[in-house]
């Protein structure tokens, strides 16, 4: 997908994975740490790809982890996260008694637009019009919007105000994820403390708001450091003019 701040998001397309083998994983990682660390309750389809560009085989192994007769994971533990493809989140939202999640991370198409090209296709207005539109259709869902805050960027008091317009009259929470730099990355993480006062300002205008602490990231294993570079990668795009400085 390209997406400007994560390593992952720029290594191109290899595969997709088939059914058999994304079920096979949830399959493992039970048998890998249930000891360990007690029954693993919930699953998320994020990191190493977009999961509805595959969203044939996300759906089918979606549907196995929740069935009596598969993986018996609880419908409300199962998520699903997306840059934003439109088409693919109505048939998801259509077929599909998972939880959806939706990377977000911009409060105007102009930034949107350079840090997550599919938002050239599919802006702000089609997204979250189409979310307003099939969440209707479910009134028990809440979506989970994720929000990578990158200093400079996305992070301002602007920002703040213009995320909670953005998002009235959808149910959701919001996850504010701490950036996690890497090889290349023209980005710089948000000071925790400025993370903290976004957070109490989408708090005090009604939202529900996670702030997600960084793991891995000693390992090059957290949110968007996973992949390996290899021989290709996609081009980073140019910077919008008033954004060079903060990089």
């Amino acid at each position: 997908m390209n997406c400007q701040f994560c390593f992952t998001g720029r290594m191109g397309l290899r595969k997709h994975l088939s059914t058999a083998e994304i079920v096979e994983q949830a399959v493992f990682a039970r048998k890998l740490f249930s000891d360990e660390f007690g029954t693993i309750t919930n699953v998320v389809f994020m990191g190493m790809g977009e999961p509805l560009h595959n969203v044939d085989n996300v759906i089918k192994a979606s549907s196995i982890m929740v069935d009596e007769q598969g993986l018996q994971f609880s419908p409300r533990k199962v998520t699903v996260s997306t840059s934003g493809l439109v088409p693919e989140i109505k048939r998801f939202l259509n077929e599909s008694n998972c939880d959806l999640a939706v990377s977000l991370n911009a409060t105007t198409d102009e930034v949107r637009d350079w840090i997550m090209p599919i938002n050239r296709r599919y802006n702000l207005s089609t997204l979250l019009g189409t979310l307003r539109e099939e969440l209707r259709l479910r009134p028990k869902s809440i979506v989970l919007f994720e929000y990578v805050m990158l200093a400079g960027v996305n992070d301002s008091v602007d920002d703040a105000k213009r995320l909670t317009e953005l998002v009235r009259g959808i149910a959701c929470k919001i996850n504010l994820i701490s950036f996690n730099p890497h090889s290349g990355s023209q980005f710089k993480p948000t000071p925790d403390e400025k993370i903290i006062e976004f957070r109490n300002m989408l708090i005090q205008s009604g939202l529900t708001v996670m702030v997600r602490l960084s793991r891995g990231d000693d390992q090059m294993a957290a949110c968007g450091q996973l992949g390996a570079a290899g021989d290709y990668q996609l081009p980073l795009l140019r910077v919008p003019e008033k954004f060079q400085v903060a990089l």
